[in-house]
């Protein structure tokens, strides 16, 4: 799988390389008042190819810190879990109150809807 990785990686450099030797003419870019610029074609399809994929990430930013502040509000408002709801687990039969208590019910108010998993905090 990686030498097929290494081979595509390979013949897309080529082909890219192959465009760019295939256009090695000038370019005219006419500007406003009669400003103009020559240069290579390939440069000019290089600087739009940036500019398009600039625009794209500076796009896409206010909606990555809109996901980065609920994702934040999710994990303050997830409840921590209760210290002995892990050590009664392995006691089956003794008879103790953690056993007769059944099976946890959930809070009156939920932090998250009920219909979407709860958040987990990240290992450390």
């Amino acid at each position: 799988m990686r030498a097929l990785t290494w081979l595509w990686r390979g013949l897309l450099f080529f082909v890219l390389f192959a465009f760019a030797l295939n256009n090695q003419h000038l370019v005219e870019l006419k500007w406003m008042f009669g400003w103009y610029w020559q240069g290579p074609m390939v440069f000019v399809v290089l600087g739009v190819f940036a500019l398009g994929c600039a625009t794209g990430v500076l796009s896409m930013v206010p909606s990555w810190w809109r996901h980065r502040r609920d994702a934040r509000n999710r994990q303050l408002l997830m409840p921590e879990p209760v210290p002995g709801a892990a050590k009664s687990g392995g006691k089956a039969g003794t008879g103790d109150a953690g056993d007769a208590a059944g099976p946890p019910s959930l809070p009156s108010e939920l932090p998250f809807p009920p219909d979407m998993p709860a958040p987990r905090k990240p290992a450390k």
